[in-house]
């Protein structure tokens, strides 16, 4: 599998926010958002065969993993890595971009699935029918650019999903939407979703790679 990366850090997004979490992030995006934070992992990693990962995993000494990219459903290895690691006890999250089918993943892990709003540049390319893959065990992410992104979820979630408000998650993309107007907006709508902030980009502002 290509890698961009394995690190050790405190989950920045999801509902495990703030819990301490190995990170493997693969490389490979299909996607080229146009506010992506990892474009590093666009392209080249290092080649890792499968047990190389779960070594790697198993010294850094932590329960939780995410498997994360990139886009890591570009990569055919990724469901039986994430597996390997549920059978070994680990909990699995996996981060996905809402383009590939997420019902090829094992039950036990919880999906993510970040659906690109038209901000991004690339909400032509989402598989919407994911919204009826979603188990109770799953979430979904919406990154807000502005406001057009913001009618665009309220009405998704509105009309398709089927998931409790909690597991709902509306982001800002802090450089071009203020935090505090995508709050007002949920108030002002009475919307039945999680609002978050990226964690990591408070600890560690400026820093890019492994956090």
């Amino acid at each position: 599998m290509r890698v961009a990366e394995i690190f050790y850090s405190i989950q920045g997004e999801s509902l495990d926010v703030g819990r301490p979490c190995v990170l493997v992030r693969l490389a490979g995006c299909n996607l080229r958002c146009d506010y992506c934070d990892t474009r590093y992992a666009w392209n080249d990693g290092r080649m890792m065969a499968l047990d190389e990962i779960l070594e790697e995993v198993a010294g850094l000494g932590c329960n939780l993993v995410e498997v994360t990219g990139g886009e890591p459903l570009m990569q055919v290895e990724t469901p039986l890595l994430i597996k390997k690691l549920l059978d070994r006890g680990y909990e699995v999250l996996l981060e996905t971009n809402g383009s590939y089918d997420i019902s090829v993943v094992d039950g036990r892990c919880a999906k993510i699935v970040d659906i690109k709003c038209p901000g991004s540049g690339a909400a032509d390319q989402m598989d919407l029918d994911n919204l009826g893959r979603l188990s109770p065990r799953d979430q979904l992410k919406f990154v807000l650019a502005d406001r057009a992104d913001y009618e665009y979820a309220r009405d998704l979630v509105k009309s398709r999903v089927d998931i409790r408000g909690e597991r709902i998650l509306f982001s800002p993309v802090v450089e071009r939407l203020r935090p505090v107007e995508l709050a007002a907006w949920i108030l002002a709508d009475h919307l039945e979703i999680r609002f978050q902030l990226q964690l990591h980009k408070i600890l560690w502002p400026g820093r890019e790679r492994g956090i």
